[in-house]
């Protein structure tokens, strides 16, 4: 155990739900949000409650992710690493036959939930000289057609790329975690010959561990087959 703490956003299920797991084991303990309470009130019964706080909130609500971040100071004294993993895509590709609902409710938590995760965060994170890590996604390293989605994933890879620089001023490290398709409830149907949330939760945890010389800028892995 170490005194380290980490929030997670999009804790849940899939992705989110792996590395608050893996990170558990590693010793961090935990902010943890979502918006499905159940789930986060899952994850503290098999974390323990004296190691880890969960909050229900929107990803898309700046008043919702400053009480998750206040409550998680007020537990702990103080932030470490942040992974700022909530998402969520589109069931209607292409961009003239796209749905304006659905990108506007995708941007809203790929991009500007991002971007609120990051300004209230990284005040907290200047004084530990902390981490802040993205999953941005192999659709944010190249082209895909008609993909809004992957638009939305190469902001997350930009702005990923952007804070590395701007949060090395002050000896902080940031991360942009890119994987290819995961089993995960994102999709309707299963991928099971496709990366696991555990396989990122893993390059999640691998980052954070590096010693503090040296700042792992992104991870991209992809299925074996």
């Amino acid at each position: 155990m170490h005194d380290k703490t980490f929030l997670i956003t999009g804790a849940t299920s899939g992705i989110g739900k792996a590395t608050a797991e893996a990170a558990a084991e590693d010793g961090y303990r935990l902010i943890l949000t979502g918006r499905r309470e159940d789930a986060l009130n899952d994850l503290v019964s098999a974390i323990g409650a004296d190691r880890c706080v969960a909050v229900s909130a929107d990803a898309t609500s700046l008043s919702d992710q400053a009480r998750v971040v206040q409550a998680g100071i007020e537990a702990f004294g103080d932030l470490h690493a942040v992974f700022a993993n909530a998402g969520t895509g589109a069931s209607t590709p292409g961009t003239e036959t796209g749905d304006p609902a659905e990108w506007e409710s995708m941007i809203g938590i790929n991009v500007m939930g991002l971007l609120y995760t990051a300004k209230l965060t990284l005040p907290h994170l200047r004084k530990t000289k902390g981490h802040f890590v993205v999953t941005a996604s192999a659709a944010g390293r190249r082209w895909l057609k008609g993909s809004v989605y992957g638009a939305t994933k190469w902001f997350a890879y930009g702005l990923g790329q952007n804070l590395a620089m701007e949060m090395a001023e002050w000896g902080g490290r940031c991360t942009t975690i890119c994987p290819g398709m995961v089993d995960t409830p994102f999709f309707d149907e299963p991928k099971p010959d496709k990366l696991k949330p555990e396989d990122v939760a893993d390059a999640v945890l691998y980052a954070l561990r590096a010693d503090a010389r040296n700042t792992v800028r992104e991870v991209f892995l992809m299925p074996s087959y």
